[in-house]
């Protein structure tokens, strides 16, 4: 063989390592039922992390099923009530402490706000509110759809084994932080998935990932069925999402008109 066909043989062999040796989990991954986001973490996360995030959505009820659900309504504590289009994007958010009601799109970061007082003209006064709803939005969801969002861009995970929180009862530790993604990437969290049911049922938040001790533990439990779904709502302890709805269809008006 001469010089110049070794050459065209090692690249491509080269090409070959580079295009087709994959992880096994990736593999699978793609031609499974719960494809990751493009950008979710696959070199930091753990293949024990990864499976186990996968039974979590089976769990929930299934990719397929969280894909085609489209209209989620929920309250916020008693802070606001919000409305999400998860297929376009839209978010209605009517905050009653300021008495403000957002209109925005969290895919296009645009959209519409109005005060006590009427809607907002200026243009760089709407861009900010329109930040703040996105934020209040992001926030507010992941208190409710969290454990359909675990192999989301830039999220990585890992298996921390079997553990306990009080009394004996063990569960399976799955440990998210984020890689510069959402508003606060230097948070983590840890969930307490059921052995059995594979359902998270305790909640972890730390504010820095550098950090042992989490600032609060708290239930995520009290799960029915919304649609096609499970959903953790109207907690044990009286926190976070309550009045949960999922629709199939909602009068456009709800995104349009305040």
């Amino acid at each position: 063989m001469s010089k110049t066909m070794k050459q065209i043989a090692v690249l491509f062999l080269c090409g070959v390592c580079l295009f087709g040796c994959e992880s096994k989990l990736q593999k699978k991954d793609k031609l499974g039922a719960n494809p990751a986001m493009e950008g979710f973490d696959w070199e930091g996360s753990d293949p024990a992390a990864i499976e186990l995030a996968d039974s979590i959505m089976v769990a929930m009820g299934g990719r397929e099923n969280w894909d085609k659900t489209r209209f989620i309504s929920w309250d916020f504590f008693d802070v606001r009530h919000l409305v999400w289009d998860k297929f376009t994007g839209r978010v209605r958010i009517d905050s009653y402490a300021d008495n403000r009601t957002y209109l925005i799109n969290v895919n296009t970061d645009t959209g519409r706000v109005k005060r006590y007082d009427g809607e907002i003209s200026n243009p760089d006064t709407v861009k900010k509110y329109v930040g703040f709803g996105k934020s209040i939005w992001i926030n507010d969801s992941y208190w409710l759809v969290m454990p359909f969002k675990l192999k989301d861009k830039g999220v990585t995970l890992k298996y921390l084994g079997a553990d306990t929180v009080t009394g004996t009862k063990k569960y399976n530790v799955l440990e998210v932080t984020f890689k510069e993604v959402g508003d606060t990437p230097q948070n983590k969290y840890r969930l307490y998935v059921d052995i059995n049911t594979k359902l998270v049922m305790l909640w972890a938040y730390f504010i820095d990932a550098s950090q042992e001790q989490p600032r609060w533990v708290r239930p995520w439990d009290t799960y029915q069925k919304y649609g096609d779904i499970l959903l953790s709502a109207d907690r044990s302890d009286g926190k976070g999402p309550w009045g949960v709805k999922v629709s199939e269809t909602l009068p456009d008006s709800v995104f349009t008109k305040f």
